[in-house]
């Protein structure tokens, strides 16, 4: 693994480029997350959750909706708090804010403290006895 100087942590995520003479592929010249996508799916398994978030109530500043991520910002598509359905609107969820509020139907966002917790993507539960 490579740093680049000491003080970076984090690992240079890069292929072994392309063959000399020739013009190298997406995954020969791809790196960091781009190339860390790559590789996942090459295992069958997705890095990046893309998964939905399933609301069933309106976010508020008391109880926000938890967006889980363990990077400083989000961004999360909403088309309607449960009952209030509107178009979609892309939204920043940033870790330095308080919160972050839909502007059409006032839904309330915030980022997970603990990160990524994969409760938050469960489809709700039905439990009415079928």
């Amino acid at each position: 693994m490579y740093f680049v100087g000491s003080d970076h942590k984090a690992p240079i995520i890069q292929g072994p480029g392309g063959t000399p003479g020739r013009t190298p592929t997406d995954f020969e010249q791809a790196t960091g997350d781009e190339r860390s996508e790559h590789l996942a799916a090459m295992d069958g398994n997705a890095y990046f959750d893309m998964g939905p978030l399933y609301l069933n109530k309106k976010g508020t500043k008391a109880e926000p909706t938890v967006v889980p991520s363990g990077a400083e910002s989000r961004i999360v598509g909403c088309c309607g708090a449960p009952g209030e359905d509107h178009e979609l609107i892309w939204i920043m969820v940033e870790r330095e804010h308080e919160f972050d509020r839909c502007p059409e139907c006032g839904n309330v966002y915030k980022l997970s403290d603990k990160g990524f917790d994969a409760e938050h993507l469960a489809p709700p539960k039905h439990e009415h006895g079928h």
